[in-house]
Parts: C-alpha cells; structure tokens; sequence
C-alpha cells in the first residue's frame, strides 16, 4: 500500500526561527516516518517582498542548509526549489480560473494590508502587488499538483489550506475528481509560537529567535523577550509567561514540570529562567549549528540536491497535469 503524501514548504525570505521549526519543520521531518515526504522551498513566493536577488539566492540556500542540519536526509525525502518546477506554474493558471475574487479578498495577508492602508487613510491596494494578492492561489498549486494529503502548518496559515480546499472543489466539481482535497496537520500546542514581543512569532514582526545564529546573537535575542512587571519575589503563572512559552516546547517533561513550580513558588528574576532557556535551546541546537555552517557554505553540494529533488518533483506532478489538461480541453503531448 502506498504511503499517503505530506508537503511542507518554506519561504526563503529570512533566517528560519523557532516558530518555523515547531510548526513546520519538526512536524514534517516527523511526518516523513510514516508519509512520503515532499520539502520545498517556496522562492516564488518570497518574490512578494524580496526585491535584492543576491541576497534571495542566498537566502534559499540558507534555508535548504537548515533542513539538511536538522536531520532531513534526502535520499529518503523529496526537497526542491519550487521555481525548479514549470508545471506549477501552468497549474496555478488553471486554478485561477477556478478562484472567486471574493475568496481572495478574504486572504489574511491581502486583508492586513488593505486594513492597514485603511487605517493611514491611503487607497486600500495601496502597495498591494498582485503576487499577493494571488499569492494564495500559487499555494494551492503547490499542494495539489503533487496529490499532497496533508499539509503541516501552524494555526495561522489554516486559512490558505481551507482556500486550497475551496478552489479544488471547484475544480472536481466542474470536472471530475482530478484533484485531491488536502488535509491542514495543525499541532495544537505548536500551533502559535510567541516571539519575543509576545506576539505570534514572525519575520514580518522581526520578533524571532534564528535557529542557527551565533550563540551570542541567540542569547541576546532571549534576553529581550518581553515579561511582566512582577517582582522576584512574587509566584507567577507560566502560562501567561513569553519565556515559559517558548522553554515549554524544548525543555523535558521533568523539567518542564519543574520549571512551573519554579513559577509557582517565585523567588526568581525572569533573567535567570531566560538563561536557563537559552541553555535549552544550546542543547537543542549547538550540534546542529555545526553541521549548518558547515554544509551551508558549500553551494555545489546544494544546487546538485535541490536540481535532484526537482526532478523527482516533476515525474510525481506530470501525471497530474496531463489529467488537467485533458480535463480542460487542452492539448497534452508531454
């Protein structure tokens, strides 16, 4: 019996931080015991907001370098360049087709901006280009062109895997069950990951933590979490904690139950349980940081592993799209 399909992918728009590990690549190099496995790195979607070509090429091999330190071995997965593979972009012309303006206006990213513009009293598509505004649409090509059956995302990006839902229906409805209705896999409690403004963590809020900085960055980043005004003294409840909230997800059950009754009895100031976060997040990822900068230095090795992956990519979305074409009335020879 065929294993079912997982797909995560990745934008190459930063360094990756601790809330793309836990709600993405932890789960999905997870998954990949039990599901065949499909990585991508999404650099057609970062061309939303990056405009500095040198530094997105860099920034895509950053990020196939920080899959390969923390543990994916390609020889068992599939991991590629999204931009390494045509038929998906032919697909996200079909699937356009088959998109309702209306559902797109109600993508989170095009309504913060149009909310945002509103607010400073600008045009609503002020500054809106139309990557996106369709940025959704090339999403759900992303999924469907490989068959995926889930897809691992945190809470937050629920709503594009609902709209893939949406334009796949669509789809089969007009044509026939061509296309397969993917899944969300949202772990609840990585499904929002604060960052150091107690905010959800993201590199448009630059409120994150990398995975892989400098030992002296990543404390620094730790330090400046935000926390309450309690004093020493006081008991605190770690569930309203930033640091508690992030340390929960790396420290060990025994000293996760340790640390809450820390919290409980008080006599502490937050610096030190942020030092004692921080020396978590060494153990986690101090061997890894080696591998990193050791693997993310050598551009061949990448370029070869990612033009690999593509290949492999393309032979699993080709036969998708000859049934596409042939549904809508277009002529297929490949």
């Amino acid at each position: 019996m065929e294993k079912k399909i997982s797909l995560s992918g990745i934008k190459p728009t930063g360094t990756p931080h601790l809330g793309n590990y836990l709600g993405l690549i932890k789960p999905g190099l997870e998954l990949a015991k039990s599901y065949q496995a499909l990585y991508f790195i999404a650099d057609y979607h970062g061309l939303t907001t990056v405009r500095d070509g040198k530094e997105f090429e860099r920034m895509t091999y950053d990020v196939a370098a920080v899959w390969l330190a923390l543990g994916m071995n390609p020889a068992d997965v599939t991991f590629f360049r999204q931009s390494d593979v045509p038929e998906l972009f032919e697909l996200t012309w079909i699937l356009s087709c088959f998109s309702p303006k209306g559902l797109l206006n109600r993508a989170h990213a095009y309504k913060a901006s149009v909310d945002a513009n509103l607010r400073a009293e600008r045009d609503p598509d002020d500054g809106v280009n139309m990557g996106l505004f369709t940025y959704p649409v090339l999403m759900a090509a992303d999924i469907l062109l490989y068959g995926s059956h889930i897809v691992p995302v945190g809470e937050d990006q629920r709503q594009h895997i609902e709209i893939t839902r949406d334009i796949a229906e669509a789809f089969n409805n007009n044509y026939g069950k061509i296309l397969v209705i993917p899944e969300a896999f949202i772990q609840p409690s990585v499904a929002t990951v604060p960052g150091i403004d107690g905010r959800k963590m993201s590199k448009s809020y630059d409120n994150v933590i990398p995975i892989f900085a400098p030992a002296n960055q990543v404390r620094k980043r730790v330090m400046s979490v935000v926390t309450d005004s309690r004093l020493p003294e006081e008991p605190k409840n770690p569930d309203e904690c930033n640091v508690f909230n992030i340390y929960r997800h790396f420290a060990s059950p025994e000293e996760v139950q340790a640390m809450r009754q820390k919290y409980a009895r008080g006599g502490f100031g937050y610096g030190e349980v942020k030092q004692e976060l921080f020396e978590v997040l060494e153990r986690t990822f101090g061997e890894a940081r080696s591998q990193y900068d050791a693997v993310s230095k050598d551009r061949v090795y990448l370029e070869k592993m990612l033009l690999e992956g593509a290949e492999r990519a393309r032979s699993m979305g080709a036969p998708l799209m000859r049934k596409v074409r042939k549904a809508v009335g277009v002529r297929s020879n490949r």
